[in-house]
């Protein structure tokens, strides 16, 4: 609590108001401290930055993006903001927090992901980075050896066969829009009408087909559901070469999220077991990367 009290006073509208004369619920958070703070005539969410976060994400980028998607419509304003450390106040939105089960289950939830995206998508925004996929699994890799981390066996021979995805994907390269690149299903507030979208610590102008693909697979999305995500995407049917690329994404967020996992059980991140994690989700490219549909993705992509 004192820890807490010390973070309150770093924020003007929040100074001089000790923690037990405010509401304070603890609310999810893989590696960050989250709470909801309520009291002094606020309604607030406090995101108190993870020890170690500071090693692979940049918290001056994280917050011209936010501020940028709060613009475009689709997240919560920022209050506060500090780019030393990454230490925020929003908002709090009353809506259902989302969870692979109610993406499933909620009728409409994949539409309503579909069309924030969109939104995103299409706000002309410009984000503070370039998420590029290659770079990134180079850039965690040299972060776990710093770490003195193991990999996954195999992991470098996979990286290696990757490189078909890799030229295809130069060979047709998206037009770059503002993306939110980790749509965890939790980072997703439903309010039954719309979809709010938070936590934007990786996003960067990417393929807006990644955050498609990488929510289908945080969401475990059957073929009905990803056909209703993309449909409220494209205002219509999808074409070949569109959900190919969304397929293949759906392989490369498993293969860079994996290397995300081993950084989180390195650093002893309690949250979770990482190494778990981060095995299920190397075993689930592999196992789409070798399936009979992913070459017919590659080529539909690539015949644009």
């Amino acid at each position: 609590m004192a820890e807490l009290e010390q973070q309150l006073a770093r924020i003007p509208a929040l100074r001089g108001q000790a923690p037990d004369a405010l509401g304070i619920e603890r609310l999810g958070g893989l590696t960050n401290l989250v709470y909801r703070v309520t009291g002094a005539g606020r309604d607030c969410v406090l995101r108190v930055p993870g020890a170690g976060t500071e090693a692979y994400i940049d918290r001056k980028v994280e917050a011209v993006n936010a501020r940028a998607a709060a613009a475009a419509g689709v997240a919560p304003e920022v209050l506060f903001f500090d780019e030393s450390d990454g230490l925020m106040l929003m908002p709090y939105v009353d809506a259902a927090t989302m969870t692979p089960e109610r993406f499933r289950s909620v009728p409409g939830a994949a539409a309503r992901a579909g069309r924030a995206f969109r939104r995103l998508h299409d706000s002309g925004q410009r984000f503070a980075f370039r998420f590029e996929l290659f770079a990134m699994i180079d850039g965690y890799l040299k972060v776990l050896a710093e770490l003195g981390a193991a990999l996954p066996d195999g992991y470098h021979e996979v990286v290696r066969e990757a490189g078909a995805v890799r030229a295809v994907l130069d060979a047709r390269p998206a037009a770059l829009r503002p993306c939110h690149c980790d749509p965890l299903c939790e980072n997703f507030l439903d309010t039954g009408e719309r979809m709010w979208i938070v936590d934007w610590e990786y996003s960067g102008m990417n393929d807006p087909l990644w955050d498609l693909g990488d929510l289908s697979v945080e969401a475990g999305l059957d073929a009905g559901h990803e056909a209703e995500l993309l449909e409220a995407w494209c205002g219509g049917p999808a074409s070949p070469a569109v959900h190919g690329r969304m397929v293949i994404y759906k392989a490369m967020c498993d293969l860079l999220w994996t290397l995300w996992g081993l950084i989180q059980h390195a650093n002893g991140n309690p949250a979770d077991d990482f190494w778990a994690y981060a095995i299920n989700r190397f075993e689930r490219c592999k196992a789409l990367m070798g399936s009979a549909a992913f070459g017919p993705c590659l080529q539909a992509v690539k015949e644009g």
